[in-house]
């Protein structure tokens, strides 16, 4: 799509899952390089990185990332309801595409503006409150050509009327 015809885009964060066949053994050293770094203030080390690129690229399939699975569902449910928008899926660890790079990707496609929305509906999560609007603002500095704009917080009546609703549909008799 052209510049004008592609403006707006929407991209999708989700948390992650690590790979039910990735060795355990890397899982328990990037946790533990980034709880030494985290608690040192450091930028991430070589071997971090490599980890958790490796990580992030593992293979995939239904049986080993379910929860890939589900956010893709849950995408293809949410893409058609965008009007049309340029529209990713981006995660905040443990698998690809980072946040930065669904970016980089909507940007080439000609976004101008993208609206970011995180999976993680739940006041208090480091990754909703701390580490997606952090890398928002890298994001903004980067591309200062491009509008960036996170749709947080969630509207608390909203999520627990939608909660309410299931709910209703799994009680016995019906509400």
């Amino acid at each position: 799509m052209s510049k004008t015809g592609a403006q707006r885009a929407v991209i999708l964060v989700g948390h992650g899952g690590v790979p039910k066949d990735f060795p355990r053994e890397d899982v328990m050293k990037l946790k533990r390089l980034e709880g030494q770094r985290r608690a040192s203030g450091a930028p991430p080390s070589a071997e971090e990185l490599e980890l958790d690129q490796r990580m992030r690229h593992w293979p995939r399939t239904p049986a080993t990332d379910p929860y890939q699975v589900g956010l893709e569902s849950l995408a293809a449910h949410l893409r058609p309801l965008l009007g049309g928008a340029l529209f990713a899926i981006a995660y905040n660890e443990f698998c690809a595409p980072t946040l930065e790079e669904a970016a980089e990707k909507l940007i080439k496609e000609g976004a101008q503006s993208i609206l970011v929305v995180s999976s993680m509906a739940t006041p208090g999560g480091s990754h909703s409150e701390i580490e997606i609007p952090e890398t928002i603002e890298h994001l903004r500095v980067r591309y200062p050509e491009t509008s960036f704009r996170y749709a947080w917080p969630f509207d608390l009546d909203l999520i627990a009327g939608l909660l309410a609703e299931h709910v209703r549909r799994f009680e016995e008799p019906p509400w």
